[in-house]
C-alpha cells in the first residue's frame, strides 16, 4: 500500500502529508495512533505530538519555528500557528562536519564545444550584450536580422541579452551590471558575442572591454553606435556575420563530466521540495562533485535557518568566514531596508505546505547534496574552485539563475513544485517536486521528481536523471529552450539617477 504521510527525521514533530488528508482520518507514526483535526492539503504539516506556546516545531531533524499557541497533536501546521525564528545577525562558532564522499568516480563524458582558452560550454550560441538598455532595441533588431539572413544553421541560437541598466547607476549597483555583463560575455556557451555599445553611458566600452582581459578577440567584438556613420544596424550586421562564420566551424567532441558546471536553484517551492526534487538534485550535485565537477547554490535569503549545516561543511575556517560574512551581510541588507530577516514564504510557497522560511530553507539547501563547500564567491564573481560553491545572491528566480549562469554554470537545475516557465542564458531545467505539476504542465517541466511520491525509489531515479542531465549539456533542448523562453536580470539596491 502506498505511503500516505512521511515523517523525514526520527526526531520530528511533524508529517508531511503525501496525499491530501481529510478531518477524522487516522495516522499511526512511531506506534501512536492520530486523528487529524483539520482537512490537510498535500505536502502540508500534520503535528504528531502536543506542544506548548513558543516552543520549537521540528521538522528535517532542526527548528522550522516555534508555536504560536499550544497545539495538539493531529493539528495541521501552517503559517497560521507556527512563526520563525529568524530576527537578525549571529555570531557563528565552526564545527566542521567535513566528510569527503564515498561515490565511485566513473568515465562519463557529455558532447561540448572546447573553446580556444580550455574552457568548455555546452551550446554554441551567436549572443548581443548591450552595455546598456538604450541599445536594447537595436540588440533585437540584429538578432532578428541575422536569424533570418541564416536560419540559425550550423550554431545553437542567436539572442540579444536584454536589460535596462549600464547607464544611471552608482557603487555597487554599476559594478554590478559590469560584472554580470563581463561574465555573459566570456561565458563559454557562446561561440561569438558582439558587445554593443551606445556610447555615452556610465559604462564605458573601452574600459568595459579592459574588464574582459586577455579574451579571444575573433570571437567577442564591439560596437559603439554613436560612432558609426549611417546605418548601426548595417554596421552590427557586419561584424555578426564573421562571428558567425566563425562560430559556425564549431563542433561538438566529447568532453569529461568533471568540466561540467551546474547552477542549483529552486521556485514555486511546496512541501514535497524538501523530500523529492531537492535530495534528488542534492545527489546529482554529490554525483557530479565526485567526478570532479562544479556546482553552486546561491539564493542566501533561502539560506536562512539552515546556514550552520552549510558553514560547518566549509573545508576550512577561512571559507567558513566567508560564509558567515555572506549570511550576516544579506541579513544586514535586508534590515537596512526595515524588512523583517524571515519574511521569505510567497504566497505559492505556503499554499504548498512551506510556512516559514527555516521551513524553506532546510528543504531548499539539500539541492546541493553533502559535499564539503569548496568556494564561496560574491555576487558577479567567476567560478575559481571545483567542487561545491556557494555564491551571494538574492532568493528571486530570474535574479539567481542569471547570477549562477554568470558565475559560469553551463546550466541551472531549477526545482520547482508550483511550476515555472522561465529559462536565463544558459539551459535551465525544470525538476518538478510533484506528479500532479508533471502532469500539468508537460510543457515545463524536464523531469518528475514527482515519482519518488509514486513508488520509484532514488537508487532508481538518480541514474535516469544522471543521464538526462548530460542530455541537455549534450545539445538535447530544455523546455526552457523549446519555449524560447530566455532572460537575464541584474541585482539591483541603490538609487537611479
Amino acid at each position: 500500500m502506498q505511503t500516505t504521510f512521511l515523517k523525514i527525521n526520527p526526531a520530528d514533530s511533524v508529517v508531511v502529508c503525501l496525499v491530501e488528508k481529510k478531518k477524522g482520518d487516522l495516522i499511526e507514526v512511531d506506534g501512536k495512533k492520530i486523528v487529524l483535526s483539520q482537512d490537510t492539503p498535500a505536502g502540508h504539516k500534520v503535528l504528531i505530538k502536543d506542544v506548548s506556546e513558543g516552543e520549537n516545531i521540528i521538522k528535517y531533524g532542526y527548528p522550522i519555528g516555534h508555536a504560536r499557541q499550544d497545539m495538539k497533536a493531529g493539528e495541521w501546521v501552517n503559517e497560521n500557528n507556527l512563526k520563525t525564528n529568524l530576527s537578525g545577525t549571529l555570531e557563528y562558532t565552526y564545527q566542521p562536519v567535513n566528510k569527503e564522499l564515498d561515490i565511485k568516480k566513473e568515465n562519463r563524458f557529455f558532447k561540448g564545444y572546447v573553446r580556444k582558452n580550455g574552457d568548455v560550454g555546452v551550446r554554441n550560441e551567436i549572443w548581443i550584450v548591450p552595455t546598456v538598455g538604450c541599445v536594447n532595441g537595436i540588440a533585437e533588431k540584429l538578432a532578428q536580422k541575422l536569424r533570418q539572413e541564416t536560419g540559425g544553421k550550423n550554431i545553437d541560437s542567436i539572442y540579444a541579452w536584454h536589460h535596462n541598466f549600464g547607464c544611471s547607476q552608482l557603487s555597487d549597483d554599476h559594478e554590478n551590471t559590469r560584472k554580470i555583463l563581463r561574465d555573459i560575455c566570456l561565458h563559454p556557451n557562446a561561440g561569438g558575442v558582439l558587445v554593443l555599445s551606445l556610447g555615452c553611458e556610465n559604462n564605458q566600452p573601452d574600459d568595459f572591454m579592459k574588464m574582459l582581459g586577455d579574451y579571444d578577440t575573433t570571437r567577442i567584438k564591439l560596437l559603439v553606435t554613436q560612432k558609426v556613420d549611417g546605418d548601426e544596424v548595417e554596421a552590427g550586421m557586419g561584424i555578426l556575420r564573421q562571428l558567425y562564420f566563425t562560430a559556425s566551424q564549431d563542433r561538438r567532441e566529447d568532453v569529461p563530466v568533471s568540466k561540467l558546471r551546474v547552477g542549483l536553484k529552486c521556485g514555486g517551492s511546496d512541501g514535497f521540495s524538501g523530500i523529492t526534487a531537492n535530495p534528488l538534485v542534492g545527489e546529482f550535485s554529490d554525483w557530479l562533485v565526485a567526478q570532479g565537477g562544479t556546482s553552486v547554490l546561491t539564493e542566501v535569503p533561502e539560506m536562512f535557518g539552515a546556514e550552520t549545516i552549510l558553514m560547518n561543511r566549509c573545508r576550512n575556517e577561512q571559507l567558513f568566514q566567508k560564509t558567515v560574512s555572506m549570511i550576516n551581510n544579506f541579513k544586514e541588507y535586508f534590515l537596512s531596508h526595515g524588512e523583517p530577516v524571515g519574511e521569505n514564504p510567497s504566497p505559492g510557497n505556503k499554499a504548498g505546505g512551506i510556512s516559514t522560511l527555516e521551513d524553506k530553507a532546510l528543504g531548499c539547501t539539500q539541492k546541493c547534496g553533502k559535499a564539503p563547500v569548496s568556494g564561496v564567491m560574491e555576487y558577479g564573481d567567476r567560478l575559481e574552485h571545483d567542487g561545491l560553491n556557494l555564491l551571494s545572491a538574492p532568493g528571486n528566480d530570474l535574479v539567481a539563475a542569471t547570477a549562477l549562469a554568470s558565475c559560469g554554470c553551463h546550466l541551472v537545475l531549477f526545482t520547482t513544485g508550483r511550476g515555472t516557465p522561465f529559462g536565463t542564458f544558459v539551459p535551465t531545467m525544470k525538476i518538478a517536486t510533484n506528479p500532479t505539476l508533471a502532469a500539468r504542465k508537460p510543457g515545463w517541466v524536464d523531469f518528475s521528481a514527482g515519482q519518488l511520491v509514486e513508488g520509484r525509489t532514488m537508487q532508481e531515479l538518480v541514474p535516469e536523471f544522471i543521464d538526462k542531465v548530460l542530455a541537455v549539456a549534450s545539445g538535447e533542448p530544455a523546455r526552457n529552450e523549446e519555449n524560447d523562453y530566455r532572460e537575464i536580470s541584474i541585482f539591483k539596491n541603490g538609487v537611479t539617477l
